[in-house]
């Protein structure tokens, strides 16, 4: 299978956990994307809460009715793709731009199950993606500032010259991690400096991750 086959099959996977009268969080991202017309084309009767604009928007239009987060108590599932996974199941998220919403959707979540091509596969953090930081506009190159002394080499995300702005109105830092980092520790630095509204770290939440590879889905479940 081609990349874009194997994303199609860890959807179409992923898809298939949801049971009808289920309350599921629905992810952001090209391969989440996938997930949701697949779910749309099971025509269950679910509740979804969407992780972005951009998710919420396709789900209205497949006719998949949706809750706000603070409307629903619990998620049974959360469906969401990575950017970053490594043997212990952690990820790097937030290359599509909604960090802060998908954590907040996948911590309200029972489940949380992560769909991923095998080249999202890294033995550490930050092998190849870039950490993005969420951060809030004013005095942003002072926390920007406190990032580096971190040791972490932050960058501004632009897009056309532009600011690329979150849809909580917030701007993303990409941050280039060293080789050797203690990402429990990184992440509890990060989350503490003034400035800072999340990163994309998420460590320790994913039960499962469905891998697309050239033989077919590989499922790795996380040890408790």
């Amino acid at each position: 299978m081609n990349v874009e086959e194997m994303r199609r099959a860890v959807a179409e996977r992923a898809a298939s956990l949801v049971d009808p009268g289920m309350t599921v969080g629905l992810g952001t991202g090209r391969t989440a994307a996938l997930v949701v017309r697949a779910i749309a084309a099971r025509t269950l009767a679910i509740t979804g809460v969407a992780t972005s604009e951009a998710t919420a928007k396709l789900a209205g239009e497949l006719g998949i009715p949706l809750a706000t987060l603070d409307t629903v108590r619990r998620l049974d599932l959360c469906i969401d793709g990575a950017d970053e996974f490594d043997p212990r199941l952690d990820l790097i998220k937030g290359l599509g731009g909604a960090l802060l919403r998908e954590k907040l959707v996948a911590q309200a979540a029972a489940r949380l199950v992560i769909i991923v091509d095998e080249e999202k596969r890294v033995t550490r953090l930050g092998e190849r993606s870039p950490l993005p930081v969420e951060v809030v506009p004013f005095g942003w190159t002072h926390t920007r500032d406190r990032l580096t002394a971190l040791g972490v080499i932050p960058s501004l995300r632009v897009r056309d010259n532009q600011p690329v702005l979150t849809d909580g109105g917030n701007l993303l830092l990409d941050c280039r991690l060293a080789l050797s980092i203690d990402a429990r520790l990184l992440g509890a630095e990060i989350k503490a400096l003034t400035g800072v509204v999340d990163h994309g770290l998420f460590l320790g939440m994913a039960d499962t991750v469905l891998v697309g590879t050239p033989s077919g889905v590989e499922e790795l479940r996380r040890d408790r």
